[in-house]
């Protein structure tokens, strides 16, 4: 963690990527993804570097050019639902526009992002005592500078009037629980596509949760 509580990010992951590193990045991603889906079905204690690597369609050994362990496999599920958020959508919370445009595009990231790796946050949810003490310290501070971030936001729109809630951090633990609770029952085809979800979710949690009247958020929802 840095001095002002982001979690630190390693030079190495600023680097330009090479044809080669590119590569490498796409196989951990296929790793990563076939693990998730492997310890959603069967549970990780019941799950094997072998059965990895059948679900993936390499040999044991070349797992282990990529991950040293199947503790280490889960570690990158569970930073993908953590890290990854923190550095896809909080980006939106220093947008220009009022607080409640920035959180209503943050539910649009967050919604988002939380269809594509459904799969990792349910392992994450279930597994995460799994990790090190060490690995789930760092998920656990990716969480919480999430958390936090939300959290002045919501602070800020107090501030200028335009939310209504009376307390900013219990409003942060609501709008996010809220949010992720799409990955217990968001299958696409049973009635609802992703874009009205997003569209009614953030009405539910920007105009009746947070109680911004519509004039501070309406924006384009191109942007959501």
């Amino acid at each position: 963690m840095t001095s002002d509580g982001r979690p630190a990010v390693s030079e190495a992951g600023s680097a330009v990527p090479t044809t080669r590193g590119a590569r490498t990045r796409q196989r951990r991603e296929e790793i990563v993804a076939a693990a998730a889906r492997t310890f959603a079905e069967q549970g990780y204690a019941a799950v094997g570097m072998r059965e990895i690597a059948e679900a993936v369609g390499v040999r044991g050994a070349s797992l282990y050019h990529h991950f040293a362990s199947k503790e280490d496999i889960l570690y990158a599920v569970c930073l993908a639902v953590t890290r990854e958020p923190n550095e896809e959508n909080l980006p939106l919370l220093d947008a220009a526009g009022t607080p409640s445009q920035r959180l209503a595009a943050l539910v649009g990231g967050h919604l988002r992002h939380l269809h594509r790796r459904r799969t990792e946050h349910i392992v994450g949810l279930h597994e995460l005592a799994a990790l090190t003490p060490g690995h789930r310290a760092e998920i656990d501070g990716y969480r919480r500078y999430y958390q936090r971030r939300v959290r002045e936001v919501i602070a800020a729109g107090m501030r200028s009037g335009e939310l209504t809630v009376p307390d900013a951090a219990l409003a942060t633990f609501a709008m996010l629980d809220m949010l992720n609770g799409l990955s217990n029952w968001f299958r696409p085809g049973r009635g609802l596509d992703l874009d009205a979800v997003v569209e009614g979710y953030v009405d539910l949690v920007v105009v009746r949760m947070l109680g911004s009247p519509p004039q501070f958020w309406r924006c384009d929802h191109r942007h959501i």
